[in-house]
């Protein structure tokens, strides 16, 4: 009989104070109060679109509530109902705005300081926020990169450059924010001496962000002596007063255990994701094994201990990622005590937080045979399996050091940089490859061109057309960037942006600039080019204006057309005919990437993938490869749902053909009946062989759910079923409880090919 899920058992025991915090995450989940909002459709498609700036604002400046789409629980922002209390007194309504870091800072210092510090009964790790910046800061580029946006949205592309980078935290954890302040004061000095005005009014806006930080998170330690204080209950006592004494020492010094270290990092992401972006956060088990190592030698910490902290941290960061694993700098294996706590602390919630594991060759086996038992027995795509040589060869071809690319950290849905070096703009610009394609087919009608390889260098050429507009709406977007939305939190713990005056959105703000750019709708492309060769170019059996005007009508009164158009070969079943079209435009994509720079001197990097792109059927038409107008597209660079009749290991074929290295990003995306392992043992095994086969060929990166999506939609109609309150999924990159979704992510989902076999 079929299973909605794999049945497992609880291999953690949890104790009572923590299945009660794990009730209150719960509840806040499926209340919608932790849910994140995009703007529209177009927003998703294009990432950019005339309401870009309407994703979370209640200023009233700009909100469209009643089109926002849910993206699901994906926030650690915990709405309580009201808008900001204080938004008519922020320094920038008072004072009059200014686009500029000072300013910036003053507001993000206001909106700490009027954010209350709140602490729950019976957590040891505190700290949650209930508004973000641009819900209170004018979030506005100005006419010119408007008016770029739209001509760039007209030629297939668009951008926000809105957080989505990496901080390095080992910075902050052995600075401290007191050390980190004390390098703010030594630099504005310089630059005051030296008269440099621009750089002395970023380090003063630096200063106001950092100052705030430590000052809020003092405020924590003041309310917990103060519930401390009238608390009856001993133990409930003795918490709160560990709390207190925490947050006194970190709010300044580094961290000195590990129970500080977990305290330092949740205060990091908190103080990072109020300024309303999305980052990834690094190598955590890098971050914590000293503190823990330490600590445990000196009999001051439990791995069980050790454990529940991170429990209690991943139930409050809710969608943030953070990675395990890959090399240390001398090429040896990086997995240590703290990548299996932190696998054991996901392991104990049947939740979520966004993992990934950074594979390699040299890995720790037994540790690697964990991940995929923990991947398999919870069927939620966490942890995402990720080919750690695979993607330091992909940053150093974009010309990251060797002595840099070794840290590079899996930071997001399926990117990476970085940590504290490099600010890429990741997940935040799109190429809409059916745009060009069509220009194309347009243009080869006109000039009535005589053979495939016209149209296909014409698709190219439009292609790169496409780019142009891209790169110049992004240098104009680049040049305000430092001044409207400056990324102040998370360069505080980036490498040179102190002691260089600079944001590291800034020119030269940090050692690398790419811009990383997704590439929506190639796998259809592909096939209808490869649909059109056969039926148009060799088999005469339509002409080119036939097909785009039967494309334009939705195929009505052509289904016979479509159908033929649809029985063509199709990418994802491991046939060399369509697979090699398939190279060969990815190929063709990476080097017009190549050839393009943005006005840092840095090249665009093109990524196999698109956040949610796929699922907005209202925003294209249908195409030659004998899709309706209303069907999604292909998933990044995974086949068109349904047309990869030939099985899994097929599909992985297909995709690890292309030179994935050329690319900053690109995700097997899998979705397994639990039937799948009928009568099985040991079925980690499967993960492990399948997952090891499919990097030694060259494929990057695995999500993998386990789940029958035929079952699945009933949840749909009927998310109150209490068996529908804490399925969790893997939607793109990032996972999120299925009943959060807005509805057309939830019916994309549940019309995927859904393995059996």
């Amino acid at each position: 009989m079929s299973k909605l899920k794999l049945e497992t058992k609880q291999r953690f025991e949890i104790n009572s104070r923590l299945q009660k915090l794990i009730t209150r995450s719960r509840e806040l989940a499926v209340s919608g109060k932790r849910n994140l909002y995009t703007a529209d459709e177009m927003q998703i498609a294009y990432h950019w679109s005339d309401k870009g700036h309407a994703i979370a604002p209640q200023s009233g400046e700009w909100v469209q509530r009643e089109d926002r789409l849910s993206l699901g629980d994906h926030a650690c922002r915990v709405d309580i109902g009201i808008d900001f209390p204080k938004l008519n007194e922020i320094p920038s309504r008072i004072d009059g705005y200014k686009a500029d870091a000072e300013s910036w800072g003053r507001d993000f210092a206001f909106l700490l300081e009027h954010s209350p510090a709140e602490i729950h009964p019976y957590e040891s790790i505190v700290g949650e926020f209930h508004w973000e910046m641009n819900e209170i800061r004018k979030y506005d580029f100005g006419p010119e990169v408007r008016e770029l946006g739209k001509k760039a949205r007209q030629a297939g592309a668009g951008g926000t450059s809105h957080g989505h980078t990496c901080p390095d935290f080992s910075i902050g954890i052995t600075q401290g924010w007191g050390g980190i302040l004390e390098r703010i004061n030594k630099n504005l000095a310089k630059y005051e001496r030296l008269i440099n005005p621009n750089k002395v009014t970023y380090l003063k806006g630096a200063k106001h962000v950092c100052e705030a930080i430590i000052k809020y998170i003092m405020n924590y330690a003041e309310k917990a002596f103060e519930l401390a204080s009238g608390e009856k209950d001993e133990e409930q006592k003795a918490l709160y007063k560990r709390i207190g004494e925490c947050c006194k020492n970190i709010a300044v010094n580094p961290p000195s255990t590990f129970y500080e270290g977990v305290q330092w990092i949740q205060f990091a992401v908190m103080t990072d994701r109020m300024v309303g972006h999305g980052n990834g956060y690094g190598r955590i088990d890098q971050y914590l094994y000293p503190l823990y190592k330490n600590d445990i030698e000196n009999g001051r910490l439990t791995r069980e201990e050790a454990r529940i902290y991170l429990v209690e941290m991943f139930l409050k960061l809710r969608g943030q990622f953070f990675c395990l694993g890959g090399r240390k700098r001398d090429g040896s294996d990086a997995t240590n005590e703290v990548s299996w706590v932190v696998m054991e602390a996901y392991d104990m919630i049947d939740d979520y937080n966004n993992l990934g594991v950074m594979w390699h060759e040299d890995m720790d086996k037994e540790f690697y045979a964990y991940v995929c038992d923990v991947l398999v027995r919870h069927g939620a795509g966490v942890p995402s399996l990720v080919n750690y040589d695979l993607i330091v060869d992909s940053e150093l071809r974009s010309g990251v050091s060797e002595d840099d690319a070794w840290n590079v950290a899996y930071s997001g849905c399926q990117w990476y940089c970085i940590p504290g070096k490099e600010y890429c703009d990741q997940d935040t610009n799109a190429v809409v490859m059916l745009d060009p394609f069509n220009r194309a087919i347009d243009r080869a009608i006109k000039e009535n061109f005589t053979d495939f390889e016209q149209l296909y260098d014409c698709v190219i050429e439009e292609f790169k057309r496409t780019c142009e507009v891209l790169c110049e709406f992004k240098d104009a977007q680049y040049n305000m960037l430092p001044k409207v939305w400056p990324e102040v939190v998370t360069s505080l713990n980036c490498h040179g942006t102190i002691e260089r005056g600079l944001d590291m959105t800034d020119a030269r703000g940090v050692d690398y600039q790419y811009t990383s750019t997704n590439i929506l709708g190639i796998p259809n492309v592909a096939d209808s080019l490869y649909a059109i060769k056969k039926l148009v170019y060799e088999q005469k059996m339509y002409t080119l204006k036939e097909v785009r005007d039967a494309v334009a009508n939705d195929w009505r009164g052509n289904e016979v057309m479509r159908i033929r158009f649809l029985n063509q070969d199709k990418y994802g079943n491991d046939l060399d005919t369509v697979d090699s079209l398939y190279v060969r435009l990815t190929d063709s994509i990476a080097e017009v990437m190549d050839n393009l720079r943005n006005n840092r001197g840095q090249q665009y990097r093109a990524s196999l993938f698109q956040f949610q792109g796929h699922t907005c059927v209202n925003t294209f038409g249908a195409t030659p490869d004998g899709r309706y107008a209303s069907e999604p597209l292909a998933h990044g660079c995974n086949p068109t749902a349904g047309r990869n009749k030939k099985g899994l290991v097929s599909t992985a074929n297909s995709l690890a053909k292309a030179h994935n290295f050329k690319f900053i990003g690109g995700s097997l995306q899998i979705e397994l009946q639990p039937k799948f392992f009928d009568g099985k043992e040991n079925i980690w095994q499967y993960v492990r062989d399948f997952s090891l086969a499919y990097f030694r060929k060259g494929g990057m990166q695995i999500n993998l759910n386990i789940i029958d999506l035929n079952l699945l939609k009933d949840a749909i109609e009927h998310p109150e079923r209490p068996e529908y309150q804490n399925i969790i999924i893997k939607i793109t990159g990032y996972t999120a409880r299925f009943i959060c979704l807005d509805r057309i992510f939830q019916e994309e989902f549940v019309g995927r090919q859904n393995y059996d076999g």
